[in-house]
């Protein structure tokens, strides 16, 4: 986080992307609709790309001149100054099968640096918002306070989230495993929640890898605003250049040793 504030008005879109994504999501959400399968083979439902095309809208109605980049549409003008960064669903499958831990992420990129973003989870009336030079705002059906990560000394004493094992292969696993065996406790599941737990200071690490940029970006503000680190397993910025692979903690202690367990440094 930079001392140099994110205008209010960039959040406050935000917070109508979010609201917009919310009601169409929660439409479908439970109900009976066709689940449809991509070349990756992630589903895709009408819920993601109706709300993504109403998110679109309404940055084109507010800042025709910015970028866009979402899962469902793809990319609008990468190259702008400003390019906002959409995941209308994420954790799909969770959505499809009715569990309600699964979220829409929203992004805003400055110069290919991450400004602005926010956790929101539909179901659970839940919203983190990380802004540059503005704590990180976590938001529930109890009210609005700052959210902050809390003290880790390392992963030994660490809670560890990963959205699943079987993102990581090869090497990759390999590298995880480290951490994993020496961390306190593991939990598998929950998508950009297990971030959100983060920042307000309910886990310690995430790591996870094969990413899309729409995953990661717009977790960046929410971990920095809240006192943490968000990098690339190597220790690199997150940008739209990042390989996918992603180490978060709230504690710099946990961080680097998290990181060179990773490395094997």
């Amino acid at each position: 986080m930079t001392d140099e504030k994110c205008p209010e008005a960039f959040i406050s879109l935000a917070e109508r992307l979010a609201d917009t994504a919310r009601g169409i999501v929660l439409d479908y959400f439970r109900q009976d609709f066709r689940v449809e399968h991509k070349a990756d083979d992630s589903p895709v439902t009408i819920a993601d790309r109706e709300a993504e095309a109403a998110m679109r809208a309404a940055i084109a109605a507010a800042y025709p001149d910015h970028g866009v980049i979402g899962e469902e549409h793809g990319a609008e003008r990468p190259d702008a100054g400003y390019v906002w960064i959409l995941d209308p669903i994420d954790g799909t499958k969770r959505f499809v099968t009715g569990h309600p831990q699964f979220g829409t992420l929203v992004g805003l990129l400055h110069r290919g640096r991450p400004i602005l973003g926010m956790i929101d989870m539909p179901a659970m009336e839940e919203r983190w918002i990380g802004a540059d030079g503005r704590p990180t705002r976590h938001r529930d059906r109890r009210g609005e306070r700052e959210a902050r990560v809390r003290a880790c000394a390392g992963p030994g004493d660490a809670a560890l989230y990963a959205t699943t094992p079987h993102m990581f292969e090869g090497p990759d696993l390999t590298a995880f495993e480290r951490v994993r065996v020496r961390a306190g406790m593991t939990l598998y599941g929950g998508e950009c929640y297990g971030y959100g737990l983060l920042a307000s200071g309910f886990a310690d690490l995430v790591i996870e890898g094969d990413m899309g940029v729409y995953d990661y970006l717009p977790l960046v503000p929410v971990i920095e605003g809240a006192g943490g680190r968000a990098t690339d397993w190597a220790g690199a910025p997150l940008d739209l250049n990042s390989d996918g692979r992603i180490l978060a903690a709230g504690d710099a202690r946990c961080y680097a040793a998290a990181q060179a367990l990773l490395t094997g440094a």
